[in-house]
Parts: C-alpha cells; sequence; structure tokens
C-alpha cells in the first residue's frame, strides 16, 4: 500500500514540523512569525505531499458543489439543451456521439472524486466508532478496527450478534449491557 505509507509520511512530516514550530521560542509578532514559518514549511514539503493535499481540497469541495440540488438542475438542463438541440442537427451520429463522451469523461473522474471523498467519510466514521468503544467502560475493545478483519471473522461476528439479538428477543431484554455477556471463542 504505497498510497497508505506516503499519506502517513506526509502526515508525519507535517505533524513533526508543526510540532516544531510550536516548540520555538515565541516572539511578539506571532502572527508574522507564523506565517513566515507556515510559507517555509509548504516549500520545504515535497510535491507528491502538496498534489496528494491539493486533490483532497479539491475532492471536498468538488463533492459539495457536485452533490447539490443545483448540480442536478445544470445537468438536466444540459441534457434539455443537448435534446433540443437533435432535430437541428438531425439526430446525427456526431449528436449523439458529444453527449455519449461527454457524458463518459464526466462519469470517469466523478469516480475518483467519490471514492475519494467516500474513502475519507468512511475512515472518518470509523476513527469515531474506535473512539466510542474505546471510551464506552464494559465495551469489547476487540471491536476496534474491524474493518481490518478476515471475511471469515466478520461472518462469525456477525453470528455472534445475530445470536445475542435473539436471545435479547426471547428473553424479552433489550438493555444495552447484555451485549457483552455472551462471546463466541
Amino acid at each position: 500500500m504505497p498510497g497508505f505509507q506516503i499519506t502517513r509520511w506526509c502526515s508525519f512530516r507535517s505533524y513533526a514540523r508543526i510540532r516544531q514550530i510550536a516548540r520555538e521560542p515565541k516572539l511578539v509578532t506571532m502572527n508574522e512569525t507564523q506565517t513566515d514559518k507556515l510559507k517555509e514549511h509548504e516549500r520545504s514539503r515535497d510535491f507528491f505531499c502538496v498534489v496528494q493535499d491539493a486533490f483532497r481540497v479539491f475532492a471536498r469541495r468538488s463533492s459539495i458543489i457536485l452533490g447539490s440540488a443545483w448540480a442536478f438542475a445544470g445537468a438536466v438542463l444540459v441534457i434539455l439543451v443537448w435534446l433540443l438541440t437533435g432535430p437541428t442537427f438531425h439526430f446525427s451520429d456526431t449528436w449523439q456521439l458529444i453527449i455519449n463522451t461527454a457524458t463518459t469523461v464526466i462519469t470517469f473522474l466523478m469516480v475518483f472524486l467519490i471514492q475519494n471523498t467516500q474513502n475519507r467519510d468512511a475512515k472518518a466514521v470509523h476513527l469515531k466508532l474506535d473512539e466510542v468503544i474505546r471510551a464506552i467502560k464494559g465495551a469489547r475493545n476487540e471491536l476496534v478496527d474491524l474493518e481490518e478483519l478476515s471475511d471469515e471473522e466478520l461472518k462469525r461476528l456477525e453470528t455472534q450478534f445475530q445470536r445475542i439479538r435473539r436471545k435479547a428477543e426471547h428473553d424479552g431484554n433489550h438493555r444495552h449491557g447484555e451485549v457483552g455477556t455472551d462471546r463466541v471463542a
């Protein structure tokens, strides 16, 4: 997973540089000094980290804009204009090729934007859930990082939770505290 290692390395370098800035003596003109140090930090970052951060920001902003009702309305408007120009171009092959090519290219690019956004959102949700699991007393910490388990291990865990649910329904007990009592070896 070279992408993950590079991401970790970029994040580590940024974190290390921020820590270094935080340890340095504070001057009276803190804003100017911090601005200069941050500019120096940006110059020292390697090209891949800069591109990765730029893509992350671009993907996030694009998902907000392109996921709006206005973007959908704009896409419908483009299709309507294309349909209305059909008689003018006698529904020719070129007229069809324009919409086919445009939609193919847009779809191809959107796949990467959507995947990036979903990966980040899924990771954030996993981290939040991991923190909740760690914070709740009596919660099973082995449930942290479930996404790393094999399909077989996930199936076993799913079976365990189905059994716990059936037992709770049978006993008429839907309390939260009963979940950790039925463990599978």
